[in-house]
Order: C-alpha cells, then sequence, then structure tokens
C-alpha cells in the first residue's frame, strides 16, 4: 500500500479542512442512520444497534459501505465499534459462529454458510474476525483471526480459523478465561491500521479490545490482497448450526485526506509556433489547490503514469495531456490527496484589443495611463511590452518604459507585444481615450469683515458655485498645488476664516476624474464715518455726535437708530454703521476739558505774574472775573490779597486762586530809631514752605529768615552790621489752597548803615 489515504469519493470539507483526525463514516443514532450504507439480509437496524444475526441457525447478515474506497494513498486509518454475542444459542451447538469486520474487494452479497463468519470463499482484503465457535472441538471460544489476503484455505473448506499463510495471519488464543466475546455487555473494539515504514506494501494492524491490546504486527498482503487498491470497509457474521444475536452498534471509520480547494483546473496552454511544443510551469498551479503549497509536498505524474514527472517545473508536451496531482502533508496522519488534475489542451493564442479611458484631469490636454491595465489576455503569467506603433513592435525599438503611467491625448493607441509562458506570441492594440471634462467655472466670495480682525473674513466656500456637474464631489484646499496633490485640505469648508485671497475646489466625478477651480475670496473692508469725532466738552456740559448721511443703517450705543443723537454728555459711546449688509462698529469719546493749573505764582516790586500749565490755550486772565485779559501779568500791584481767576479756549467755568502780595519794602535803616529798622515779614508766617532768603551782589546767601527770627532782618551778617548798599531778596511760600499754588516774591533793598 503506498502512503496516505486517499477516497474515492469526496468527503465534506467541513471534515477536511480539520487536520486533526476526523470521523468519516458512521453508523449511529437511534435509530441508527444507515445512508450510504447496504445492508445484506438478515442484518436490520434495531434501535441504536445493527443485528447482523437473530438467535436461529443457519443466518447471515452483513453490512457495507455504498462506495468502494481507493486506498492507494493511505498510511493510517482507525475503525471503532462496539459488538455484542448473546441469545440463548441450541442445545447441540450452544452459540455461533461469530462476526468480521473487513476491508474486502469482493464482498459477500448474500447467504454465505459454514466456519467463514460470514466472510464468501477467495474473498480478498484485510479480515478481522471475532469468533466464538471452535470448529476443531464444537465447543466455545473467544479468538481474534486476522487474514490480510485470500480466503481460500483449507481447500475445499476455507475457514479463515485454519488459514495460516505466514506473515499474512494471526490468531490470538483464546480470550475466555479473561476477555470473553459472548455476553450482554458490548465490548469495545479499536481497530488502527498504518503502512509499515520498512516495507510500504505492508501494513501494521493494532487491534484492542476494550483497552486490551491483542495485536501490533506487520502483515504482508497475499494472494488476491497483493495490489489491491480498492474495497468496501463492512462486516459480516454467520450462525452456522448454531445459534447468537450478534450485533454492532457505534460504528466509526476515520478516513482522511488532505483538503484540496478543487479537483480539476484547465489553464490555458499553447504550443510554441516556432518548436511545435509546450511547456508549462505545473508547480504554478499549487495554490489553486492548497494555501502555502511550500507546506506540502506534491507529486506530479501523467494520468495512467506511474512514474513522477522528473521537471515539473519545465513540464514538456506535444498535445493535449492529462496531468495527475497527489497532495501530501509532511506535518500530519492525513491521508495523501490524489484527486487533483491538471488538464493540459493547448489552444491557439490571441490577444485581444482593448480600449483604456482614463481623466483628462484638470483639462490638462493627457491623461495617465498605466497600460498594465489593459486586460488584453486573461492568461495568467504573460510578458508585456509595449510599443507606440505597430512598427516599432514589430522592429523591437523604442518601447514605452513608463507604462505604469504613461501620458496620452484623447484617441491615442499604444501596441502591446504578448508573450505566454509557453513562448507563444501575439500583438493587441490599446486605444487610449478620455473621460469626459469635468466642467468648472471660478468664482467669487464675499463676506464682511471680523470686527477683532478686520482684515479677514468668515467664508462658507460650499456657497461657491463651481460647477453644475451632478454626482460630484468637492474638495477645498489652499493653494493649486495642494488641490492637484490632494494635501492640506481645508476641512472647514463651512465655516472658513481668511484674508482678501483665493482657495481653491478640487470637483471630482463619478469617474475619478477632477477640475480644479479657483475661488477669489474678498474680505469687505469696514466703512466708517469721516465726520464723527472725538469731542472735547466742559464738564457737565451736553453735545450732540452725528455720524454723517450715507450709510444704510444706525445702531447707537444708548438703543437710538438715528443718524445723530444729541444730549450727549462726557462718555464713551458706539454706533454700528450698515454699509450694504455689512455693519462697521465705531466708537467715539467725549472728554471734559482739561482745566488748566497754576504752577506758580512770582510778584515782583509792583507785578503778579501768573504761570499756567495744562487746558487748551489760549488762556485768558481776570481778577475780578469780569474783566479779562490775555497777558498773564498784573501789573501796579498793591499789598493786599488778591482772586486770580484764568480759563482756557473751551470757556469753561474758570479756575481760580488767592494771592498775598506782602509790604513792599526797599529801604531799610537799622540805626534803632524805631523806623525801617528791619524787614519783616511774620505776616506771612501762616503760610506753607515759608523760605526768606537775603543775597549780596555777589548772590551769596547771607541770612535766611525763619521761625527763629520770626521772618526779619536787621541788615546783619554773623552778627555784624552789612556794609550800606543794595542787597537782593526772595520770599518762597506755598498757598493753602487746594492747588498748592507755589508763590515767590522777590526784589531788591538798600541797608543804609551809618554810625
Amino acid at each position: 500500500m503506498k502512503k496516505n489515504l486517499l477516497l474515492f469519493f469526496s468527503i465534506a470539507l467541513s471534515l477536511l479542512f480539520n487536520h486533526s483526525k476526523a470521523q468519516t463514516y458512521q453508523l449511529t443514532g437511534n435509530p441508527v442512520v444507515t445512508t450510504g450504507w447496504d445492508l445484506v439480509s438478515a442484518a436490520t437496524v434495531s434501535g441504536d444497534f445493527i443485528r447482523l444475526t437473530p438467535d436461529q441457525t443457519s443466518q447471515f447478515g452483513a453490512i457495507k459501505l455504498s462506495n468502494v474506497i481507493n486506498l492507494k494513498y493511505c498510511d493510517k486509518w482507525k475503525v471503532e465499534f462496539d459488538f455484542r454475542i448473546d441469545g440463548n444459542g441450541t442445545t447441540a451447538y450452544g452459540r455461533g459462529d461469530g462476526l468480521t469486520f473487513w476491508y474486502l474487494s469482493n464482498p459477500p452479497a448474500g447467504f454465505t454458510a459454514g466456519g467463514g463468519l460470514g466472510i464468501p470463499a477467495n474473498a480478498n482484503g484485510l479480515m478481522v474476525a471475532f469468533d466464538i465457535f471452535n470448529n476443531s472441538t464444537e465447543g466455545q471460544m473467544s479468538k481474534v483471526h486476522v487474514l490480510y489476503g485470500t480466503n481460500n484455505l483449507p481447500a475445499g473448506n476455507p475457514n479463515i480459523e485454519y488459514n495460516t499463510t505466514a506473515n499474512s495471519t494471526f490468531h490470538s488464543n483464546d480470550l475466555n478465561p479473561t476477555l470473553p466475546f459472548v455476553g450482554t455487555n458490548y465490548k469495545h473494539v479499536v481497530v488502527n491500521g498504518e503502512t509499515d515504514p520498512s516495507n510500504v506494501n505492508n501494513w501494521i494492524i493494532q487491534i484492542r479490545i476494550d483497552g486490551v491490546l491483542i495485536t501490533n504486527q506487520s502483515f504482508t498482503p497475499s494472494g488476491g490482497a497483493i495490489g489491491m487498491t480498492t474495497g468496501y470497509f463492512g462486516f459480516s457474521s454467520a450462525t452456522g448450526a448454531a445459534s447468537a444475536r450478534q450485533s454492532i452498534k457505534d460504528v466509526k471509520i476515520f478516513v482522511d485526506k488532505v483538503p484540496i480547494f478543487t479537483n480539476t483546473i484547465t489553464p490555458f496552454v499553447c504550443l510554441n509556433p516556432s518548436t511545435g511544443n509546450g511547456s508549462v510551469n505545473l508547480t504554478a498551479y499549487a495554490n489553486q489547490f492548497v494555501n502555502n503549497p511550500a507546506n506540502y509536498t506534491i507529486t506530479y505524474y501523467i494520468t495512467g503514469s506511474g512514474t513522477p514527472i522528473a521537471n515539473p517545473t519545465n513540464f514538456q508536451y506535444t498535445g493535449p495531456t492529462n496531468i495527475s496531482v497527489v497532495v501530501s502533508d509532511p506535518s500530519s496522519t492525513l491521508c495523501d490527496n490524489g484527486d487533483a488534475r491538471i488538464i493540459l489542451n493547448p489552444q491557439p493564442f490571441d490577444a485581444t484589443d482593448v480600449t483604456l479611458t482614463e481623466c483628462n484631469n484638470n483639462n490638462a490636454g493627457v491623461g495617465i495611463f498605466n497600460l498594465g491595465n489593459a486586460a488584453v489576455t486573461n492568461i495568467v503569467g504573460v510578458t508585456k511590452n509595449y510599443y507606440p506603433t505597430l512598427a516599432a513592435l514589430n522592429a523591437g525599438t523604442n518601447e514605452i518604459m513608463n507604462w505604469p503611467a504613461y501620458p496620452a491625448a484623447n484617441g491615442a493607441s499604444v501596441y502591446v507585444k504578448v508573450t505566454t509562458p509557453q513562448g507563444c506570441v501575439d500583438d493587441a492594440k490599446i486605444t487610449l481615450n478620455h473621460h469626459p471634462t469635468v466642467t468648472v467655472t471660478d468664482a467669487l466670495l464675499r463676506s464682511c469683515f471680523i470686527q477683532t480682525n478686520i482684515s479677514t473674513g468668515l467664508f462658507n466656500l460650499t456657497n461657491a458655485n463651481v460647477t453644475q456637474q451632478t454626482n460630484s464631489t468637492k474638495k477645498y484646499y489652499p493653494s493649486l498645488t495642494d488641490a492637484i496633490n490632494g494635501t492640506n485640505e481645508i476641512t472647514n469648508p463651512t465655516a472658513y476664516t481668511a484674508p482678501t485671497g483665493v482657495i481653491f475646489i478640487k470637483v471630482t466625478n463619478s469617474n475619478g476624474c477632477y477640475s480644479i477651480a479657483k475661488v477669489t475670496l474678498e474680505v469687505i473692508q469696514p466703512v466708517y464715518s469721516s465726520v464723527l469725532q472725538d469731542k472735547i466738552i466742559c464738564f457737565g456740559d451736553i453735545t450732540t455726535l452725528n455720524a454723517g448721511p450715507g450709510f444704510n443703517g444706525y445702531e447707537w450705543s444708548n438703543g437710538q437708530t438715528t443718524q445723530s443723537i444729541s444730549g450727549i454728555g462726557v462718555g464713551n459711546y458706539w454706533v454700528k454703521l450698515k454699509t450694504g449688509d455689512c455693519w462697521a462698529t465705531q466708537t467715539v469719546k467725549i472728554f471734559p476739558s482739561e482745566q488748566p493749573v497754576v504752577n506758580y505764582v512770582e510778584i515782583s516790586n509792583s507785578s503778579i505774574i501768573v504761570n499756567i500749565v495744562g487746558g487748551t490755550p489760549p488762556y485768558q486772565y481776570s481778577l475780578d472775573n469780569v474783566n479779562w485779559q490775555n497777558s498773564n501779568e498784573f501789573k501796579n500791584i498793591t499789598r493786599g490779597e488778591y482772586t486770580i481767576y484764568v480759563k482756557d479756549a473751551y470757556q469753561c467755568e474758570p479756575i481760580q486762586i488767592v494771592v498775598t502780595v506782602p509790604n513792599l519794602i526797599n529801604v531799610i535803616t537799622p540805626n534803632a530809631d524805631g523806623m525801617n529798622d528791619y524787614i519783616d515779614y511774620s505776616a506771612l508766617g501762616n503760610k506753607l514752605n515759608l523760605i526768606f532768603n537775603v543775597y549780596d551782589r555777589y548772590g551769596a546767601k547771607i541770612h535766611q529768615g525763619d521761625k527763629t527770627n520770626q521772618y526779619k532782618w536787621d541788615g546783619t551778617a554773623n552778627g555784624r552790621k552789612v556794609p550800606t548798599g543794595n542787597y537782593w531778596y526772595s520770599v518762597t511760600w506755598t498757598e493753602n489752597n487746594k492747588n498748592r499754588t507755589p508763590v515767590k516774591f522777590s526784589g531788591w533793598i538798600v541797608v543804609k548803615n551809618r554810625e
């Protein structure tokens, strides 16, 4: 027997694709399902078992698989079943004869008498008998007999019990003392068959009954079993002159083979016109039978030949040839699968003219064609060479090397030379057409400015009407390059913030062709009032704000919607001005005028000079708030207290300060006569920061009047009388008003010191 079991019929794929042992045939159920099996009288279904014979004399029964089994490629198989032999038997002979499991090329088809246990004379194959009647002593026993050959001995009365063909038979000891076959309980039998690795023509048969090993040895085929490759699995039983009820149940026959996807493939092949022969790589089709062919051993035969093809990668043939393919799985004990066939039926080779259609994207004038997509043949493994003209193809010149991305105008054509793996050659014309161009037009979108960033607007790009193309898709890009390359897509086209500029819309139709439209984005700039300006008014006054004419609408911050608003005081205001559909917000401020401030006052002899800062020049000055002058100097002033008024150009309520003009003394005669003996400014002692200093003609300070000397000077310096002469003095203080006005009083004095 050759390695691995091959069934002659199809096995369920759901079982085959499990690379473990699977139950292929069975007799199970209640009642037993016998579909696919043939019952031979007196075998019958009785509940969950098959009763091969009733407890009567001269009975025969058998059951076999309906389909023949091909063992050509099997190296392992297994059969499990339960048997029971019971009944009353006969007075003369007791119970008999027994039953047999077999694989026979010529199974019994009718009654078989005698000691053959239901096996007919000259039966060829493997027989495993469970014998309960000793034909020599006509007594009871329990023996197992095995025959791998022909049931033809002894001559004239073939009986497996007495067949002792060397290396083809086995007879156990009587098992009655330890493992009797007769009884009410079923015995569980496991028969394993395996190709003997030391001699592939032999089988190693292992038999166990209720787990007890009965035999495990190699058997050599003899007689009609030599070279036998097909047969039937089955069971038979006979009673002879004795009687017994002999039954089997829970039969399971495990015969699996390597699963393949398909049994037959018919590839295109042709004969090389230059040689009249064909060559084919048979292994190229292996993946049509199994996944990962490298995991299998695959052998190729010319059908009917027992010799493997020596070079299947370059098999030579001259005409129609059938190849048998045997698939083996070295990693499992599955049977080889020899059902596969490769049918080689050479045909003339003819490449077909075809048309390719591509996009003229963005109306560029050319389409980019992958010439390899031209289905000029469905033959696998062909070689294609492309040429711009038929003349170039015939000459083998100017071959197109950029065929995966070949640019061509509408209606252009190229030619392809197609060579099959067998060397057959034909050429075909490829016509290159364009799909209709996607029509687009450029568009303009305008948007009002964004108040927080007036250089930008918020655009809904989907409102750009760039095409009337139906069933198209649009994508949006910031540049033409991005649109062509499909990069940096704008993902928020309904709310796109951008300054004035352009974007691009890629319009793609159902053919995958596209054109690109340019959309100009225009941000409408705000329009403001040129007449509405900030104002300065006197604090407490009111005024009018006027935005001017020419706008489509006005909305003031105080809720009014007129061109102007009145009665407005100091504060911050805004107005929304509508131009077209856009609103621009313009702010306006009304400031209080800045009050002028007296920086300092200078009193010199008979004049007062007022120094003003702040406010808005020109200033006006007054001593009575009635009569005003532009000069800041008041002349011919005498000793006393004066109120000075000042207002700026806004003519608001004037500010006022009170200034004290001290006693104006120009000569002292410190001679103790009680008249003009000293300068006395003690009357200013209530002023803030009062300082009284006397300087000689060189600018050196010679006296300082303060609280200690009651702001007086008697014409001395360091306790000595100063020389008669002219001296300068200054008196500074801060008026005790809210503005703390600094005052400076300066002049000269003559000191006459005589003894």
